[in-house]
Parts: C-alpha cells; sequence; structure tokens
C-alpha cells in the first residue's frame, strides 16, 4: 500500500530531528522554515534559468527543473510543519487551504 504525502513527510522529518538531535529543538523548527526560503530561491533561479533571463548563464535550466524545485518547496513546507510540533499537520493544512480557497473564491463571486 502506497504511504501518503503527510505520511512521507512525517518520516522526513522524524529522520531529520534524529539526524540533528545535538541541535536545540528551537534551532530546528527555525532553520527548517529558513530550508523553505532556501528551496524557494532554488525555484526562482530555476524560473530565471528556463526563461533565458540571466546573460550570463543564458538558458540554464527547463521548466521540468522548475516543476522539481517547486515540489522541493512544497515537500519542506509539508515537512516543516511536522517539524514545528502540528499535530496533524494534514488537518491544518485542510482547513488553512479551504479558508484561503473561500476568501480567494468569493472575489469571483463578487
Amino acid at each position: 500500500m502506497e504511504k501518503n504525502a503527510w505520511a512521507v513527510t512525517g518520516e522526513l522529518a522524524a529522520f531529520l530531528d534524529e539526524a540533528t538531535a545535538d541541535v536545540p529543538a528551537e534551532q530546528r523548527r527555525i532553520l527548517q522554515v529558513l530550508k523553505i526560503g532556501e528551496e524557494f530561491g532554488e525555484a526562482a533561479q530555476a524560473v530565471i534559468g528556463a526563461t533565458g533571463t540571466n546573460p550570463r548563464k543564458g538558458r540554464s535550466h527547463s521548466w521540468q527543473d522548475v516543476e522539481a524545485e517547486v515540489c522541493d518547496v512544497l515537500v519542506t513546507a509539508m515537512v516543516a510543519l511536522h517539524r514545528l510540533g502540528v499535530e496533524d499537520p494534514a488537518a491544518l493544512f485542510g482547513a488553512h487551504l479551504e479558508k484561503t480557497a473561500a476568501r480567494t473564491l468569493a472575489a469571483r463571486k463578487a
């Protein structure tokens, strides 16, 4: 049976917590959130490479590279929810997504 994304990211979070057990818990949480920024930077770099807008590097990436980097952002953010100590990250995210979608999609009806 295939594991869902939240189960897999929970395993990744547990592995990272074990691997960095010598780092204080609060610092691990902070570093995990900062990791989201790092991954976003790589996604931005891939977009610049896919569009060829850096004259020094030209077209250094493909849109498939961008897709992979965006997936890395998602995985890193999911791991962050686990590492922040959220009891049920899937439920928290689901509720947040519903609120965000309701607010955003309400603008379409206005």
